[in-house]
């Protein structure tokens, strides 16, 4: 029964040529559906070149002290985005990319404001300010088109950040290349060497000055010890004359006030030449730090030689309290009588003096004049100051050499004549205490005149000492200065001093000194590459697709499939006549009148059951839909060319889902009529929705994830993509059998539950004819 209704279906189906159009064009028309949403979709992504993006630069750029090369990164974008193909970049004036993106133009566009490089420099200073890029964007244009330009606008912040990373890092290796190329050159080892035998003079003179001023204050010991015996001598006078004892006064007031001069001098030349001197050398090392500074921080820089000029200016002041106590001196001298031969020579000495202390004074006024001078040259001309550097330094060097000339000439002139005074003194009052010895006796007066010597002379003597200690002290400090220098020139050679007991130290320093320098000499572009972009994604495709049509064919497919089996219940009948029963059954044209009015299951009588005619008319449905899936899977992998690893297994796939889509549209059809082939369409738009074809499932609202498990379509696509991809485990197979229970419950509606079916179906039937409309 089955066999002979359906050969008479393919006899109706073949009789005429419009017929077989028809049967074509119902096997044809699904596979074109598929095949033109494949081919649409086959590389959406790969032409995002022709959607149209501004871009406006309107950044000023930025230059500091800092960074020396100008900074445009604005520019750098402009540059980047010209040999960047992923979108159609329109490089346009601001005003006009946005009105373009308004009048639909442009989908986007991109306004780089003109602070943009100043505010990622500022990432230098205290006060960051983030950096913005403005991104104006059409989205009713189209829906897919705001995230593809989305995915440019963010290609072009990462490729800031890259670059701005690349260009700090390689500023900085250069720096530091160009520097260890210096330390490493002859003119810095020259300069240590020269630094070496500068620092070790230095520390012999001060070693030579500090014996000097201890041997000065055991001379002043001894010289105690005398006035103390001279003391005990005027103790044992008895008597003295009225005359001897003015004479006595008048020699204590002068020996007095000449010792107290002499003492006062004495401690201000070297207190004020210590200070001096040692300003000068820390100003040397301030002035070196504040020109290294330049290429860094120029504002810091000028800063710090405006400072330093201040303090020279304030140090001027220990000029003038050396000159001051030079002229009390001098007018302590003055007071001696004309007659003594050495009261002239010391003038003469004092104002040799107080003249050389004028020229050191006008040294240093000019020193402070060149470092406020090189304050404001820092900040306007490199090179300039490079010069005011020089010489500074050299003018420092002046100044050191003026105040060691008015040492030399203190020790050598004015020292040796105070000396002479001083014993020529020293005889007067022995004279003048032979005298009172021989005259009277004041024992008591001259008594406290010598304690008030002895006591003058204990107080000089301590503070010789403590400037013995001063001096000693320096001179190890720069002792130690020179053996670190010396250590650290080994260890940037990369060599250790075995014999000085700090092996590892050097040691330490040397490996710091080969890392730094393997670092330095190493490629500036490839490690400020590396800076800029750390960590590059290797991509490992499993399950790799060919392109995004490939990955797309399973869901078009599949649902192509579904609506050529609506088609076919669309254009074709399901239910079979009488006249083709009773020919079918060999009754002629017409069933007899018993078999009762039309309809299914009336010709059971004669062995044409219902299941006969289910089946019967479902085989060329079944013929069709096979048609339809073999048409549309072959197109696909040999028209189209999507990817298809297991061709048969994809084949199978689409026989699979036509036998199971046809057989539900049928049976919903056969049972329910034209509800049937709506309720068929409503679980198209169903599938459509949460097969998980396009979006994840896991992307869905909660009731596509509940209803994602009983539905055919995902089944169905996961089985294809297997096919195409590649199986894990028995994944293939089990979609397969998940697809074919779909049959169970279309078989059960069509063979079981359709007779109670019939009834209602008859009844909607007759009541949407008698609308005759429906």
């Amino acid at each position: 029964m089955i066999w002979g209704i359906f050969k008479r279906d393919m006899c109706h189906a073949t009789r005429n040529v419009i017929a077989v159009i028809v049967s074509m064009g119902l096997v044809v028309v699904p596979a074109l559906y598929a095949w033109f949403n494949i081919a649409a979709s086959w590389d959406p992504y790969g032409n995002t070149k022709a959607l149209k993006v501004a871009v406006a630069n309107n950044d000023k750029g930025y230059k500091s002290d800092l960074i020396p090369v100008r900074v445009n990164v604005g520019e750098t974008i402009i540059s980047t985005l010209h040999a960047n193909d992923q979108l159609d970049w329109q490089f346009v004036k601001s005003d006009k990319a946005i009105d373009g993106v308004k009048s639909g133009e442009y989908y986007a566009a991109i306004v780089i404001p003109k602070g943009f490089s100043a505010d990622m420099m500022t990432l230098f200073s205290p006060d960051i300010k983030h950096a913005q890029l403005k991104y104006y964007l059409n989205e009713k244009i189209n829906p897919i088109a705001p995230h593809i330009t989305d995915q440019g606008a963010t290609t072009v912040v990462n490729t800031i950040d890259k670059t701005f990373a690349k260009t700090i890092a390689q500023v900085g290796l250069d720096l530091a290349s160009s520097i260890l190329h210096y330390s490493q050159s002859p003119q810095m080892a020259e300069y240590m060497r020269n630094l070496n035998s500068n620092l070790t003079t230095m520390a012999d003179t001060l070693s030579g000055a500090s014996q000097q001023v201890t041997s000065y204050s055991q001379l002043l010991g001894s010289a105690n010890d005398i006035v103390d015996s001279t003391g005990k001598l005027l103790a044992s006078a008895t008597k003295a004359g009225k005359q001897a004892q003015n004479a006595l006064k008048q020699g204590k007031s002068g020996a007095t006030s000449f010792t107290s001069a002499g003492a006062n001098v004495t401690s201000s030349v070297n207190t004020a030449l210590d200070q001096v001197s040692g300003a000068f050398d820390q100003v040397a090392a301030k002035v070196n730090k504040a020109f290294d500074a330049i290429g860094k921080d120029s504002d810091t820089a000028a800063s710090q030689l405006t400072t330093l000029s201040e303090q020279v200016s304030s140090s001027e002041s220990l000029y003038d309290t050396y000159i001051t106590s030079l002229n009390h001196m001098r007018e302590s001298v003055e007071q001696l009588p004309d007659s003594d031969s050495a009261k002239q020579a010391l003038l003469e000495a004092i104002d040799r003096e107080i003249t050389l202390l004028e020229a050191a004074k006008g040294d240093s006024q000019k020193l402070a004049q060149q470092l406020k001078d090189a304050s404001t040259q820092v900040t306007q001309d490199t090179a300039a100051a490079e010069r005011s550097r020089k010489e500074i330094l050299n003018r420092i060097t002046s100044a050191k050499q003026s105040i060691s000339n008015v040492r030399d000439d203190y020790a050598t002139n004015v020292k040796p004549k105070i000396d002479a005074l001083a014993s020529t003194v020293s005889t007067l009052i022995s004279q003048t205490d032979s005298m009172i010895t021989q005259l009277s006796g004041t024992a008591d007066d001259l008594d406290d005149v010598t304690g008030d010597v002895g006591t003058n002379v204990t107080s000089i003597r301590s503070a010789l000492g403590a400037i013995a200690k001063k001096l000693d002290s320096s001179a190890a400090t720069v002792k130690e200065l020179i053996t670190k220098l010396e250590t650290g020139g080994n260890a940037g050679d990369g060599n250790s001093d075995g014999g000085n007991g700090d092996n590892d130290a050097s040691s330490s320093d040397s490996g710091e000194s080969d890392e730094l320098r393997a670092l330095a000499t190493a490629n500036a572009s490839t490690l400020s590459t590396l800076i800029s972009a750390p960590v590059a994604l290797h991509r490992v495709s499993v399950y790799p697709i060919a392109n995004y049509g490939s990955a797309m064919a399973p869901f078009y497919t599949i649902l192509s499939i579904w609506v050529g089996a609506i088609i076919l219940c669309a254009m074709l009948k399901v239910t079979i006549s009488d006249r083709e029963k009773a020919h079918v059954l060999g009754l002629g044209d017409t069933l007899p009148r018993i078999a009762g009015s039309s309809g299914p299951g009336n010709a059971s009588r004669w062995g044409l059951r219902l299941d006969h005619e289910y089946f019967g008319r479902y085989a060329i449905f079944a013929l069709l839909a096979l048609l339809q899936g073999t048409l549309v899977c072959l197109g696909d992998m040999y028209f189209l060319g999507v990817q298809a690893n297991h061709a048969l297994q994809f084949l199978a796939v689409g026989w699979l889902a036509a036998l199971v889509f046809s057989n539900i549209v049928y049976t919903l059809t056969v049972s329910f009529g034209d509800i049937g082939k709506a309720v068929a369409v409503v679980l198209l738009v169903m599938q459509v929705a949460g097969s998980g074809g396009t979006f994840p499932i896991e992307t869905l609202p909660k009731f596509f994830q509940m209803l994602y498990p009983f539905l055919p379509f995902p089944h169905a696509i996961d089985a294809m993509h297997a096919a195409m991809a590649g199986s894990y485990g028995n994944e293939y197979l089990l979609d397969m059998v998940y697809l074919a229970l779909f049959l169970i419950p279309s078989l059960l509606l069509g063979l079981v539950l359709r007779k109670p079916v019939i009834r209602l179906n008859n009844w909607v039937s007759r009541n949407l004819e008698s609308t005759k409309v429906m």
